[in-house]
């Protein structure tokens, strides 16, 4: 283990530690060996942020349901707005392995709040269906979230001068994966008033039947694990698949999606050197690369899986400064395209 870098998980503030461990705890006492999820126990730990009309830290937030018998329905981020301002809109997955939170939970919405204020864009935080429901579940719902924005009759809500346009879409873990399947669907399906500009990859949740060397030697990492992550998408595959699925291996042998032929969108991708994922997600960068898209990588060697989750880390501040300066470089790209 001398090899591995230094986890800054020894510099998060102990509030936050024991709530990573109350939630490991619930995490790892909920699952169940056939894949199911004991949801009373785990609802115990999960605790909910309701939406706020009234300003709260310059954000305001509300919810619009899409499809009540799924419970889809996605919380709106509303930052303080000056009336010339032109403003982008992030279309934002939460993480959670498939099978965890929502875009209610306090650590969600903390984030989407914080990312709000932080890049002045209105946030659309998805909540999309758990485990037990399998893929595609998941990726539907991301879409008919999607589809239903598209439809200018729904976007009420939206302040006037929301640009839809310049529209990006991002996910952390799990949800980092959900974009980037969300954003070649809409390259394939082609929507009619959203214009994706941008993919935001936050440290996104890929894999593979091969166990690689960051998985094999980070043995130790707060958050997640290895034996945690093929319980999860043993949860989420389809029965009988194994983590070659395209859904987890999006590059690999069994991939259905050649994306050098789609006009694919500008992608971020974020690791962490203390993520056991970290392997996975450079093979997806470099896949991109492969494809002849744009690409660019973020590294942070020290950072552990959902390390944006703690705002008074130094990461989650380069994190949020790199993600703004990501969305005003292709806001001024798309604008000189256009003139």
């Amino acid at each position: 283990m001398s090899n591995n870098p230094t986890s800054n998980f020894q510099d998060v503030p102990w509030k936050h530690r024991f709530f990573s461990s109350m939630i490991g705890f619930a995490v790892n006492f909920s699952r169940r060996s056939d894949g199911t999820i004991n949801r009373y126990i785990m609802n115990l730990f999960d605790f909910k942020a309701p939406p706020s009309q009234q300003l709260f830290d310059g954000v305001k937030t509300s919810d619009t349901v899409v499809d009540a018998t799924r419970n889809l329905y996605f919380r709106l981020f509303l930052p303080s707005l000056n009336q010339d301002d032109d403003v982008p809109v992030i279309v934002y997955f939460h993480g959670g392995g498939f099978a965890y939170l929502s875009a209610s939970s306090i650590p969600c919405d903390d984030f989407c709040r914080r990312l709000c204020k932080k890049t002045g864009a209105v946030i659309i935080s998805v909540n999309y269906r758990l485990a037990p429901h399998k893929y595609p579940s998941q990726y539907d719902d991301g879409f008919d979230v999607l589809k239903f924005i598209d439809d200018k009759a729904n976007t009420k809500n939206l302040p006037f001068n929301v640009n839809l346009k310049q529209r990006f879409i991002a996910g952390n873990s799990a949800g980092g994966n959900l974009a980037h399947h969300m954003a070649v669907k809409a390259c394939e399906y082609g929507l009619r008033n959203v214009k994706l500009i941008g993919l935001i990859a936050i440290q996104p949740f890929f894999g593979g039947e091969e166990r690689t060397e960051s998985e094999t030697r980070i043995v130790d990492a707060p958050i997640i694990s290895v034996k945690g992550t093929d319980w999860l998408w043993k949860a989420f595959l389809p029965e009988g698949s194994d983590r070659n699925h395209p859904a987890c291996n999006v590059f690999g042998p069994k991939s259905v999606h050649d994306i050098s032929r789609l006009k694919f969108l500008a992608t971020m991708v974020v690791v962490g050197g203390f993520d056991p994922m970290h392997d996975w997600q450079i093979r997806y960068y470099k896949g991109l690369k492969k494809c002849g898209k744009e690409a660019c990588l973020i590294k942070y060697p020290h950072a552990f899986h959902t390390f944006y989750g703690v705002p008074e880390l130094k990461e989650t501040c380069l994190l949020m400064e790199a993600v703004k300066g990501f969305i005003e470089r292709l806001i001024n790209l798309n604008k000189e395209g256009c003139s």
